[in-house]
């Protein structure tokens, strides 16, 4: 007989499988192109969009935010709200150090991390995307939006007084963004950032 903690390991297993799903490394493959190889080097929606296309892009960005968010509500529906903060932090760790390329560090987690909040947070998960579409459209900067978005987030979830397993996302996850940006935001402030729609063929390995 199945034992629960059998039960909440394979759930959360399945969880974390999903963060595994490499969209945009499965995207290029069939533009026969390897995103790990060109522009970034990440397997996100942002490096998809430059090297594959608009259509792609928006795909790849469906695709990570469906994972994100149907690996929290896994663990929302069976064990609460812990059990979505526990699903929803293994997708994003899965996406963002990605097993089948070597733990290495590969996405960023903001497309997943937009699914798991809009599954936990909906009305927060609206403020950090204005922020993020705001920022982008003054500055051009995608990556400077995603980590204002992910700020916003923290403090939104603050300010609305979400119950504690969705603040602890919002401050692990969202902090886990802003981390991974930090080599973006050296570059913004050294004129080497590339802006929204404009293609580089540099590697992004900090």
């Amino acid at each position: 007989m199945i034992t629960m903690l059998t039960y909440k390991l394979f759930i959360f297993l399945v969880a974390y499988l999903l963060g595994t799903i490499p969209s945009a490394f499965l995207a290029g493959k069939i533009k026969k192109i390897d995103v790990r190889k060109l522009g970034s080097g990440n397997i996100g929606a942002t490096n998809a969009y430059r090297l594959l296309g608009k259509k792609w892009g928006i795909a790849v960005l469906a695709a990570d935010a469906v994972k994100g968010g149907l690996a929290a509500y896994l663990g929302l529906i069976f064990f609460g709200t812990w059990g979505g903060l526990a699903g929803g932090i293994l997708a994003l760790l899965g996406h963002t150090f990605n097993p089948w390329f070597g733990f290495k560090p590969s996405g960023k987690g903001v497309a997943s991390a937009l699914g798991i909040v809009c599954v936990l947070m909906p009305k927060v998960m609206v403020v950090g995307v204005c922020v993020f579409v705001v920022t982008v459209a003054i500055s051009r900067f995608v990556s400077l939006g995603s980590v204002l978005g992910a700020l916003a987030v923290i403090i939104t979830a603050l300010v609305f007084r979400e119950e504690l397993p969705n603040i602890i996302f919002a401050i692990i996850g969202c902090s886990l963004i802003v981390i991974r940006h930090i080599g973006n935001l050296k570059r913004i402030a050294n004129g080497t950032e590339p802006k929204f729609g404009q293609k580089h063929d540099s590697k992004d390995r900090k």
